[in-house]
């Protein structure tokens, strides 16, 4: 049976160089943010190789299997949260809108991501700070949360998406990477929008999408948004008139009745 590390702390941040990886191949019932700051070699994620190097960054989420095969002796950087975490903060806030669109982007957890050289300093600078504040995290947790917002800004902005429009067209993934970024801007997932952006139809997106997903463009759409809000709802932190404005609905009644849809 494959290892399971369950993680009762919101955040955990830690930070260790080895020659030879210690764990066994891995799941865990949280996200982990793992930055190379040097090193080499391989991250094997869901039996995938991925080649590493000082400068990668990593987002693992819970159903994630990994391991790492070290060439080089390496330096690793963990950030490490649950759900609970990073929906006990504040509503709306374009870096969680971030965060949530990098988890659910599956592809991101298949790569590192290749940031520009100005971004690629940035994102060193800002991990350097989180290792800072880690010091006193009692006093310092609402400053590292911004920290992680930060990442979470630049992460997509240097997301691996499919530029091409001709390409677009063909790739299913890319369409789910649309949905995740524009699902709290009703206007943009209409049918014309998609279709003018991925260069299709308006006639021929919705199908596509069914023929390839097996469920209806409009009802992915739906449970997204849904799951999204439910995971609002349950932190017992925002309103529904809150919930309403970060997702462009009309007001509370329209999200009572996402809610209750099936």
């Amino acid at each position: 049976m494959m290892k399971r590390y369950v993680q009762f702390q919101p955040i955990v941040i830690s930070e260790f160089e080895v020659s030879k990886w210690q764990h066994p191949v891995h799941r865990h019932n949280h996200y982990e943010l793992i930055y190379i700051k040097n090193g080499s070699g391989h991250h094997i994620i869901n039996e995938i190789p991925i080649v590493y190097k000082g400068g990668n960054l990593f987002l693992i989420g819970p159903d994630d299997d990994h391991r790492f095969e070290i060439d080089e002796k390496t330096h690793f950087i963990y950030i490490k949260f649950t759900d609970i975490y990073i929906h006990q903060k504040e509503i709306g806030s374009t870096g969680l809108q971030y965060l949530e669109y990098l988890i659910k982007s599956r592809e991101t957890h298949f790569l590192s991501f290749n940031f520009t050289a100005n971004d690629h300093l940035i994102v060193e600078k800002i991990i350097a700070l989180i290792l800072s504040l880690n010091i006193n995290m009692l006093q310092n947790e609402a400053l590292i949360w911004t920290q992680i917002l930060m990442l979470s800004t630049i992460m997509q902005r240097n997301m691996p998406e499919i530029k091409s429009c001709a390409q677009r067209s063909k790739d299913i993934q890319a369409i789910f990477c649309y949905l995740h970024k524009y699902i709290y801007q009703p206007k943009n997932l209409k049918a014309n929008v998609m279709a003018t952006h991925f260069n299709l139809s308006e006639d021929y997106i919705g199908p596509y999408f069914k023929r390839n997903t097996g469920i209806t463009l409009r009802q992915y759409i739906h449970n997204y948004r849904q799951h999204l809000i439910q995971q609002r709802i349950e932190s017992g932190r925002f309103g529904l008139k809150q919930i309403a404005v970060e997702f462009g609905l009309v007001d509370e009644s329209h999200v009572s009745k996402l809610l209750r849809k099936v």
